[in-house]
């Protein structure tokens, strides 16, 4: 399962602040966080199966982010969910109006949730449920269901957030630490289909899952002001939960960051990680 936690215009300096884990099977190949270079403005990491990305930045505060919504049965051959995500941020159609084309279409995919913003207002919807939400300025958490599902591990975890966001500056390692491996509830994943078994397992109480087979791969951590410029911060991890390297990029230095190929490195970090999880658009993911 995934999670994301999204204050919209919630603290003072900052219009977006995101933290959010991916999870993904450790056997799925996937890029870190890169400017896609077949699709300008475009910052994500990318699945290697289907091309796609679950959570992607552009440029004038573009962002966007999915989570699967687990069913008994999948759709053979449905289009790419991901692609959601990197069709939003590299166009220039507001939210309300893109979200509303993807509801139109939405019965062709598996199940999803999706979250944008065009950098002037924040919309939800999900092919499980019904319309384009337009979101107030607050606090949001997304996991593999419906918005702010009041899962412990939502509702916990935007009322950390919340706390964070009362500070004067939101710090992008106040943001991973909340996504870290230390929540009591945690319990290792079981090698199992995610998306199929549907049965209760504790261990999806967790906010961050490890296991052999399946588990975070990613944490992400966002901090946009109004007009998109900010920090996009990314960490990957082993299987055993180990972190394996950090890649940062500073927005609005879109070009110099394009022209690099590569995000600074953060202070102290490891070089530049290997392909991680964090663009497994098409995981079975289990709520």
């Amino acid at each position: 399962m995934c999670l994301i936690y999204v204050a919209w215009r919630r603290h003072a300096r900052h219009r977006l602040v995101v933290a959010a884990n991916r999870d993904e099977f450790h056997a799925r190949p996937a890029l870190p966080v890169h400017w896609w270079g077949d699709a300008p403005g475009v910052l994500a990491g990318r699945d290697l199966e289907a091309g796609g990305t679950w959570l992607a930045v552009g440029t004038a505060g573009r962002f966007a982010a999915i989570t699967n919504y687990p069913d008994p049965e999948r759709i053979p051959g449905a289009p790419s969910r991901g692609a959601l995500v990197s069709g939003f941020v590299a166009g220039d159609e507001p939210a309300e109006a893109y979200l509303g084309r993807v509801m139109d279409e939405g019965r062709r995919y598996n199940g999803f949730s999706l979250l944008a913003t065009d950098g002037g207002t924040l919309a939800f919807a999900s092919n499980r449920s019904r319309g384009v939400v337009r979101l107030d300025p607050g606090v949001y958490g997304l996991s593999n269901h419906l918005l702010d599902t009041p899962w412990p591990k939502v509702t916990d975890g935007k009322a950390e957030l919340e706390r964070l966001l009362d500070d004067p500056e939101v710090r992008v390692s106040d943001l991973l630490a909340l996504l870290a491996p230390d929540d009591p509830r945690h319990e290792e994943a079981p090698a199992a289909d995610t998306e199929g078994d549907l049965g209760p397992m504790r261990w999806r109480s967790s906010r961050f899952i490890i296991g052999p087979d399946y588990g975070t791969r990613a944490s992400a951590a966002i901090v946009l002001d109004a007009g998109g410029a900010g920090v996009f911060v990314e960490r990957s991890f082993d299987s055993s939960g180990a972190a394996v390297g950090d890649v940062a990029f500073e927005l609005g230095m879109e070009r110099a960051s394009r022209e690099s190929g590569r995000g600074s490195r953060l202070a102290g970090a490891p070089g530049r990680p290997a392909p991680t999880g964090s663009g497994g658009e098409e995981a079975r993911d289990a709520p």
